[in-house]
């Protein structure tokens, strides 16, 4: 399990952000809240960034991004060289995308994520580790797509 996560959300994800920190205060997970602070109207790019860009540097060992979809939130942060953000809607792709992706920011959707599942989710992502095996050649090769010039 990680000791440090970077935790964000943009306005649509900041009241479930709110009601994650019991969560990970429960399995023990330390968090630093990277914003937002209120329900007013933000871009989400910004948060994501942020949180990507302090795992990329080892600030933290993970992040975890809150927005209307967690799309959004994924797609910025997935711009940050180093950071292969999922979005997980349930448990299972919570589970799979740390076992088999080795990704590093989860990202959740507060308005699409089915009621009460969230604290599974966040479980989930913590209980799991990276299998490495045939996972890693793959992991490999998005590392490579990043040193590509195009990207």
């Amino acid at each position: 399990m990680p000791t440090r996560i970077a935790l964000a959300a943009d306005h649509a994800g900041y009241e479930e952000k709110e009601r994650i920190k019991s969560t990970l205060d429960e399995i023990g997970v330390e968090y630093t809240d990277m914003g937002t602070n209120s329900p007013d109207s933000v871009d989400y790019p910004d948060f994501a960034r942020k949180v990507g860009e302090a795992v990329a540097r080892g600030d933290f060992d993970e992040g975890l991004l809150v927005c209307g979809s967690g799309t959004g939130m994924a797609i910025a942060a997935n711009k940050v060289h180093g950071i292969r953000a999922a979005v997980a809607w349930n448990a299972e792709t919570a589970r799979l995308a740390r076992q088999h992706n080795d990704a590093n920011v989860l990202a959740i959707g507060a308005r699409t994520t089915p009621e009460g599942t969230i604290p599974d989710i966040i479980r989930s992502w913590f209980a799991a580790g990276f299998e490495g095996g045939r996972h890693q050649r793959r992991v490999d090769k998005i590392g490579e797509i990043e040193k590509d010039d195009l990207c």
